[in-house]
């Protein structure tokens, strides 16, 4: 990401000007100081838009990094796609990174990790798929018991078969940001 061009952009100050903002702040030059004593390189910039150009720059910069170090941590799963690496570099926010990395961030043991070790994922996959000719999910839960496994009955097969289907959609990114938006279209902050 061009930092540079998004700040020049978002403020909608020249190229150059956001480039000597930029070498000012990193030379460890105070706000109140380039305000005052840097007027010529800023464009008499007052200390506020200076501040809000610094605490910018601070994020997207930190938005970079998080970006490399999940694109790192994919990347060394060997799940790395060009979907997934496109995904990662249109993310504006860091939630929006966060959302992508979700499912390939390393958990720790879960409800939904149990199930799936107890050979339940068919039917939570039949479960999520919802088809209207498919047969009721007591019936289905009923072919997944086997008490050697600590399935007892159909109730903890549809059980398993819920926390594997609530992980998959908790870990959906796309998902995850319709909710977002949904909540923001309602005016609540969340």
């Amino acid at each position: 990401m061009d930092i540079q061009a998004v700040l020049s952009s978002e403020f909608q100050t020249a190229p150059a000007i956001i480039g000597k903002i930029v070498s000012l702040i990193d030379e460890g030059n105070t706000i109140p100081f380039i305000a005052r004593y840097r007027k010529e390189m800023t464009g008499a910039m007052d200390d506020q838009k200076l501040r809000e150009i610094s605490e910018r720059l601070d994020y997207l910069r930190g938005l970079d990094k998080r970006r490399e170090q999940i694109a790192a941590s994919i990347a060394e799963q060997g799940k790395m796609t060009a979907e997934l690496e496109k995904k990662l570099s249109a993310a504006a926010t860091l939630s929006e990174l966060e959302d992508i990395y979700r499912p390939y961030k390393q958990k720790r043991r879960t409800r939904a990790t149990v199930a799936r070790e107890k050979g339940l994922e068919p039917l939570a996959e039949l479960l999520f798929a919802q088809a209207a000719d498919g047969p009721a999910p007591e019936e289905a839960a009923g072919a997944f018991i086997d008490p050697e496994k600590g399935v007892a009955t159909a109730e903890d097969a549809l059980q398993g078969a819920s926390d594997i289907i609530a992980e998959r959609i908790s870990d959906d990114a796309d998902i995850r940001k319709r909710l977002r938006e949904l909540v923001w279209k309602k005016g609540s902050l969340v």
